[in-house]
């Protein structure tokens, strides 16, 4: 499992962690019953403190993403893939209805909106 950290980001590490491991869990790379490295293991892969990755565990063991048991481990769950992605659909609407205001009370026209969103969308490729 790669998890790659960037101490330049805003990002926290932890939330860093966490994204990953759901991108992975969502493109199924990583599936329901497949074991992640303990807590331990993992912080030493990716220099950062047991904490660290222990904070990570927990936030996506309360998500439903990962489950850990006493003497076995921690592992993927099954999960609903659809209803995260509606999830996260519906987090992404509230914000874009937020900048579709804010450009109707400066008079940004739709296609300025959509060269914008297209000039953000492809520049984290």
């Amino acid at each position: 499992m790669d998890i790659i950290i960037s101490n330049n980001r805003d990002k926290p590490i932890y939330e860093q962690i966490i994204s990953q491991i759901k991108n992975m869990i969502m493109s199924e790379e990583l599936v329901a019953g497949d074991s992640l490295p303990s807590m331990r293991a993992l912080a030493k892969s990716i220099h950062v403190s047991a904490i660290t990755v222990q904070r990570a565990y927990e936030e996506l063991q309360r998500d439903g993403f990962i489950e850990t048991e006493i003497g076995r481990g921690t592992y993927v769950l099954a999960r609903n893939k659809e209803f995260y992605k509606e999830q996260q659909q519906k987090r992404i609407e509230e914000h874009l209805q937020f900048a579709i205001e804010v450009a109707k009370e400066n008079a940004i026209p739709l296609e300025k909106m959509m060269e914008i969103l297209k000039i953000l969308y492809l520049e984290e490729e």
